[in-house]
C-alpha cells in the first residue's frame, strides 16, 4: 500500500487544514463579513450584494461539475491539478482585493467558487488517502475544522475590516488572506510529494468502470428508497445556512453594535466550529443515522431565531450554537453517510452530485435571501434562513426513515436493481 498509512494526527492532515482556512473560512464565507465594507466603497442594495454571492456559488457549482471531466482526462494527476488550483484560488483572493466596481468582483467571486469547489474534493481526498481507513471520518473532521479556523481569524479582524473608518480594510484583509493560501497550498505540497498510494477515490472510479456501468448513480442519488430525502437536506441546509452567513453580520451592523462586537461574535462561531468537527464526526461514526444529522440541523434552527430577541447576548448564544452544532455539521455528516452506503466505484460520483445539490441550494440563497432583506429588513432577512434549516433537517428525518433500505443487503439491491 505504497509507503503505509498514517494516523489521523499528521502533517498531511495540519496543511490540509490550514488549506481549508482559506478554501472555506476565508474565500466563500469571509464575504457576509466584509459585506458592510464593501457596500460603503463599491455600494449597491443588498440584493445586488446577495446576487454576488449567488455568483460565487455558480462558480462554486461550475467547480464541482467539471472535477469528473478534469480526473478522467488527467487520471493520474490528481496532485497537479490540486497543486495549480489551490495556487489559482490564493491568486484569485488577491485578485478581488483590487475590484473597484461590481463586475469585476462578481468575476472574482464565480473564479474564487470554481476553484474552491476543485480544491475543497481534492485537498480532502489527497489527505484522507494517507490515513488508516478507521481514522479518515476523524481526519475529515479535523481538515475540516480549517474552516471554522478561518472563521474564527477574519472575526478578529472585524474591528479593522468593517469600521467606516477603514474603507479599504476588506481588501488588505482578501490580499492577506490570499497569500496565506500560497504558502499553505506550498506546505501542503512539501508534506504530501512523498506519499505514494495505490488506491484512491480517483483511482478506484477508473479500476472499477464495469461495475459502475452496472449501476446507475442518478438511480441511486434520487431514488427515494435510496438518497434523494438526503440530497433534499442537504439542498435547504446550503440555502439556510448561507443566509445566516451572509447577512448576520450587515444585521448586527445595522443594529449599531460595535464593531468590536459583531466580530467577536462572528470567532464566536468559528471558536464553535473548532469543536463542531470532532463532536459531528464521533456522533455519526456511533449513530449512522439521518436522524443524527437532523437534530443538530433542528438545534441550528433555533440558535437561528436568537435574532428575533433583539439581545445581542442572545443573538451571540445563538450564533455560539450554529457553529457547534451546525456548520461543519451536515457537510461531514453526508459525506459520511454516502462512504458508508456507496460502492467505492462510483463514490466520486456520488459525492459530485451531492456537492452540485449542495451548491444549487447555496445559488439560491443569497439571491432570494437578498430580496427578503429589500423587501422586509434584515432581522427578517436573517431569521428566514431558520425556515430552511428546518427543512433541511425534516428531510433528514426522511432519510433516516428510509436508511432500512440501504441496511438490509437484501432490500438494497433491489432498489438499485429498480
Amino acid at each position: 500500500m505504497g509507503l503505509g498509512y498514517k494516523s489521523a494526527f499528521n502533517w498531511i492532515t495540519l496543511w490540509a487544514s490550514l488549506l481549508f482556512a482559506l478554501i472555506l473560512g476565508f474565500s466563500r464565507l469571509s464575504y457576509g463579513l466584509f459585506l458592510p465594507g464593501i457596500q460603503r466603497e463599491i455600494g449597491g442594495s443588498y440584493a445586488e450584494l446577495g446576487l454576488l454571492g449567488t455568483v460565487n456559488f455558480i462558480g462554486y457549482l461550475a467547480g464541482t461539475l467539471s472535477l469528473p471531466l478534469l480526473i478522467s482526462r488527467f487520471q493520474h494527476r490528481k496532485n497537479v491539478i490540486n497543486r495549480i488550483t489551490c495556487l489559482l484560488l490564493g491568486l484569485a483572493m488577491i485578485g478581488s482585493a483590487f475590484s473597484d466596481h461590481f463586475i469585476q468582483l462578481g468575476l472574482w467571486r464565480f473564479m474564487i467558487g470554481f476553484f474552491s469547489a476543485l480544491a475543497t474534493v481534492l485537498v480532502l481526498s489527497i489527505a484522507t488517502d494517507a490515513v488508516q481507513p478507521p481514522e479518515r471520518g476523524m481526519a475529515s473532521g479535523l481538515i475540516w475544522l480549517g474552516g471554522s479556523a478561518g472563521i474564527l481569524v477574519t472575526g478578529l479582524f472585524a474591528p479593522y475590516i468593517i469600521e467606516p473608518t477603514h474603507l479599504d480594510g476588506w481588501r488588505y484583509a482578501w490580499l492577506s488572506m490570499g497569500i496565506f493560501g500560497i504558502l499553505a497550498t506550498m506546505g501542503f505540497e512539501l508534506v504530501t510529494r512523498k506519499q505514494i498510494f495505490e488506491s484512491t477515490l480517483f483511482t478506484e472510479l477508473e479500476s472499477n468502470s464495469r461495475e459502475q456501468e452496472q449501476v446507475s448513480v442518478f438511480r441511486i442519488m434520487f431514488s427515494p428508497n435510496n438518497f434523494l430525502f438526503l440530497l433534499g437536506s442537504y439542498f435547504f441546509f446550503g440555502w439556510g445556512y448561507i443566509i445566516y452567513f451572509t447577512f448576520l453580520v450587515p444585521y448586527l451592523v445595522n443594529k449599531g453594535i460595535p464593531s468590536i462586537y459583531a466580530g467577536l461574535i462572528w470567532s464566536g462561531i468559528g471558536s464553535a466550529g473548532l469543536f463542531n468537527g470532532w463532536i459531528g464526526g464521533r456522533a455519526i461514526d456511533r449513530w449512522p443515522s439521518g436522524y443524527t444529522l437532523a437534530l443538530g440541523l433542528a438545534i441550528g434552527a433555533i440558535g437561528v431565531l436568537g435574532v428575533t430577541t433583539n439581545r445581542i447576548l442572545l443573538t451571540s448564544l445563538g450564533a455560539v450554537i450554529i457553529g457547534l452544532v451546525s456548520f461543519i455539521t451536515p457537510p461531514l455528516m453526508t459525506t459520511a453517510l454516502l462512504r458508508r452506503y456507496v460502492p467505492n466505484s462510483i463514490y466520486a460520483v456520488c459525492l459530485s452530485v451531492a456537492t452540485a445539490t449542495f451548491a444549487a441550494g447555496q445559488i439560491i440563497g443569497p439571491m432570494v435571501g437578498g430580496w427578503v432583506v429589500d423587501q422586509y429588513g434584515l432581522k427578517f432577512g436573517v431569521t428566514s434562513s431558520s425556515l430552511f434549516m428546518v427543512l433541511s433537517a425534516l428531510f433528514a428525518c426522511l432519510y433516516g426513515r428510509k436508511q432500512r433500505v440501504l441496511e438490509s443487503p437484501t432490500l438494497r439491491s433491489k432498489s438499485i436493481d429498480n
